[in-house]
């Protein structure tokens, strides 16, 4: 009987991890096992484990009493198959554990997708759900695929930011992106480029200063420390991507009532940021949560017509990654840790892309 291997952290303490065995059973009625090949770990998948409990994202792979299994997306290949329809050595996209192996039970079953039926997760956000089968995927590229892991879930979180931007904040002339060398920073700022009249204002650290400057996406780049001297031309929306407490402030109180929205989308400040900040001058900062975004979206345009249009951006925006954004592979469990504290730590660099192999 094979076993399975699953890196899991603890949920108040995101510093300490194991790693846990667990037998594998042959697939019920119904059921498929996949074997986890690569995934992608970035600044993303700690705002999943912070905001855990909030949005339930530890409910997707269930742990023991008091641990977590942090969400990340990659790829698998179907390693047992108790379904004629899913035959061995398929491969699939979609969301998974830091794990070796997943057992899921697929419904409507199509040519190009299926869902995860599985009782647990019949609650939880359906784009979480949805596994692609990439062989019907005309948007698939194997020699994208580690871009794909890496970037493709940022960039939609991006390019669905932009739109709100332009559907509720139309009025806007400057939208200022805290944390601008994350990469969902930078597909947002890729997504507004051709918002006209709008400037593009990234806030970062002096260290990643020029890396910021050096894509090319942004009007202005801005050290944190300079924000108490930040001019803008007219209303503007304020968009934060890491949840630092201290950049938040320094926003809110220099534009004030000149922010028309407060968008907080990340927290990989995890020990100072918050899903509900405390009171500050301005609007009052709202989480932003894609699904949710998604769901609106399908329901106005159809669930393909979203997928059209986000698809033929993303492709530009992968293709325009390989100027910026070199990958790096990680196998094995030392490596595998060192990777993860790193990216729990705020170590990582924004212009690597981090695949790990368990």
């Amino acid at each position: 009987m094979p076993n399975a291997s699953h890196f899991e952290v603890r949920r108040d303490d995101l510093r300490r991890s194991r790693f846990r065995e667990e037998a594998l059973a042959e697939p019920g009625p119904g059921e498929v096992e996949l074997r986890i090949d690569r995934f992608a770990l970035t600044a993303n998948n700690v705002t999943y484990a912070v905001a855990g409990d909030a949005l339930h994202y530890w409910d997707f792979f269930p742990a023991e009493p008091g641990w977590g299994r942090v969400p990340v997306w990659g790829f698998a290949d179907v390693a047992r198959s108790a379904l004629a329809e899913l035959a061995p050595g398929e491969r699939i996209y979609g969301y998974f554990p830091m794990s070796t192996h997943l057992v899921v039970r697929p419904e409507s079953l199509g040519p190009g997708s299926f869902v995860d039926g599985a009782a647990h997760r019949a609650a939880l956000p359906p784009v979480y759900n949805q596994y692609r089968r990439v062989a019907a995927d005309p948007g698939y590229d194997r020699a994208l695929e580690d871009r794909q892991a890496v970037l493709q879930p940022l960039f939609m979180t991006g390019w669905l930011l932009a739109d709100l931007v332009g559907d509720e904040a139309a009025d806007a002339r400057a939208v200022v992106i805290a944390s601008a060398s994350s990469k969902t920073a930078i597909a947002l700022a890729a997504s507004l480029a051709c918002a006209s009249g709008v400037e593009v204002v990234g806030l970062t650290a002096p260290r990643n200063a020029a890396f910021v400057e050096k894509l090319g996406l942004y009007d202005r780049v801005v050290a944190y420390e300079a924000i108490p001297r930040l001019e803008l031309a007219g209303p503007a929306v304020f968009v934060d991507m890491a949840g630092s407490a201290a950049v938040r402030r320094a926003v809110h109180e220099r534009l004030g009532a000149a922010l028309a929205r407060s968008i907080g989308v990340g927290v990989t400040h995890w020990e100072q940021g918050s899903l509900k900040p405390p009171s500050l001058p301005g609007p009052e900062p709202e989480f932003f949560f894609a699904p949710s975004r998604i769901q609106k979206r399908s329901r106005e345009w159809g669930a393909r017509a979203l997928q059209e249009r986000i698809g033929e951006a993303w492709r530009a925006f992968a293709l325009d990654s390989g100027r910026w954004l070199e990958i790096e592979v990680a196998r094995g469990r030392d490596a595998f840790e060192r990777a993860y504290r790193a990216t729990v730590e705020g170590a990582a660099r924004p212009d690597r892309g981090l695949i790990l192999q368990l």
